[in-house]
């Protein structure tokens, strides 16, 4: 017998179903989650870590040019805080399937709270570099830690609006902490560490209020420890996670569009067209009020499609904005500015298309009892090909804006037509095994 402390089991209860007839489609999505046992403290514990995430998040670096580091010097320290987190994310794929649904993410926070205390507390070189490693992995571990929580606290028929709702509320919520903070750090950057304070606190607050959560769960899945294998069942778990795999794979270079927005776009209007920094940073608000006002919108409308065609059309969608882009830095000056600011619109949908159905695509291509490993081979593909992107993206901007857009566009057809086809041989290839037997 393995026991989870911070697993509490209640009845079970699912979430009415929301219409996207309107923005109050979203607002309904959030209500009924709120109303379930345990959703009202977890969207307490989401929207106040963000919140206070967005806080520190932009002034990270500032605040090491502070205490003493140079530009390169912090990026080496954020960026091997990330890796860390990177390697972290497999253990803990392993540690949801032993049956952890809310530890993991209780862990996560209180490993970003004492990142943060230790950047407010210790201003000095070792202090940021032990303060945003810890930080860094917390970062990492928590997607898929926080898609496990979700797919346990609504069951599998409201998971993906769920899913939704919990990104809109993250996304208001750092936006929300990143304006607050401008406005408290306009005084001079000592306000900083009071800010890390802060993000200690809000991290801690989540971490509070999803251990006194109650969290139903109507079948746990049984573990490797406690599970019998047998030979369908074997073949049918291999084949999942191979599914998964093969997907994370095929992905991998839709997950550029996180940094087409944050350093393609601001190179191509800044550098190439000569535009004030205030269009990049006006597209950017733009994107993220967006996402938050339609990502529920959007994934309740599209509840009736496969996970797998909206992934796949979201591919078509990114491609087409690529090329929009890539034209209207070819148009250049004040024709070029418009075309790109008016592509982010599709852009923006696109990606509402892809945050929307890649998890809960991973989770319902997986078997239930290997759900954290899923989680955490996805979640793998995509912070390698985050961390890598960036360098990727400027160096070949450094060429030529085709060099960029025309293998990025060509990269992102053939995922969309990889992801589609890849539905196709799975489902010839499908093993129908015996339903995984109730864990503890």
């Amino acid at each position: 017998m393995h026991s989870h402390i911070l697993d509490t089991v209640t009845t079970t209860t699912t979430i009415p179903s929301a219409t996207p007839s309107s923005a109050g489609s979203t607002r309904t999505t959030l209500r009924d989650l709120a109303r379930i046992p345990g959703g009202g403290r977890y969207l307490l514990s989401a929207a106040v870590e963000a919140l206070t995430s967005g806080l520190l998040r932009p002034f990270v670096v500032i605040y090491a040019i502070t205490i003493g580091l140079d530009t390169t010097q912090a990026g080496v320290a954020l960026t091997a805080g990330m890796l860390l987190g990177l390697a972290a994310i497999p253990l803990v794929g392993y540690w949801i399937d032993t049956g952890a649904r809310r530890a993991p993410s209780v862990a996560s926070l209180l490993v970003r709270a004492g990142g943060a205390a230790t950047l407010a507390l210790f201003p000095d070189v070792p202090g940021f570099v032990i303060g945003t490693a810890l930080i860094g992995i917390g970062t990492q571990v928590a997607p898929p830690a926080t898609s496990a929580l979700i797919a346990a606290l609504t069951g599998d028929r409201h998971r993906t609006a769920a899913l939704a709702a919990g990104r809109s509320i993250r996304n208001a919520g750092l936006g929300s902490g990143a304006l607050l903070a401008t406005a408290l750090v306009a005084d001079g950057p000592g306000a900083i560490r009071w800010l890390a304070v802060a993000t200690a606190i809000g991290s801690a607050l989540g971490a509070a209020a999803l251990i006194t959560m109650p969290l139903h769960r109507a079948d746990p899945p049984a573990t490797a420890r406690t599970a019998r294998p047998t030979p369908v069942g074997a073949q049918t778990s291999r084949g999942g996670l191979r599914a998964v795999t093969v997907l994370a794979v095929a992905c991998m270079p839709l997950a550029f569009y996180a940094d087409v927005l944050e350093v393609a776009l601001p190179v191509t209007l800044v550098q190439t067209l000569h535009a004030s920094p205030a269009w990049s940073s006006g597209i950017f608000v733009g994107n993220t009020v967006l996402v938050i006002v339609l990502q529920v919108i959007v994934v309740v409308g599209l509840s009736s499609r496969s996970h797998r065609a909206v992934l796949a059309a979201s591919g078509l969608v990114l491609a087409g904005s690529y090329l929009g882009f890539w034209l209207g830095a070819a148009w250049g000056g004040p024709p070029g500015m418009i075309v790109i600011a008016a592509v982010a619109l599709p852009y923006t949908m696109g990606e509402i298309l892809y945050t929307g159905s890649s998890v809960p695509l991973v989770i319902e291509s997986a078997p239930a009892h290997l759900t954290g490993r899923a989680l955490a081979r996805w979640q793998l593909s995509y912070g390698l090909a985050r961390a890598a992107d960036p360098i990727i993206i400027t160096g070949l901007l450094a060429v030529s804006a085709a060099a960029l857009w025309v293998p990025l566009i060509a990269a992102t057809l053939l995922s969309a037509a990889a992801i589609a086809l890849s539905g196709r041989a799975g489902r010839a290839n499908v093993i129908h095994g015996p339903a995984v037997p109730p864990g503890r």
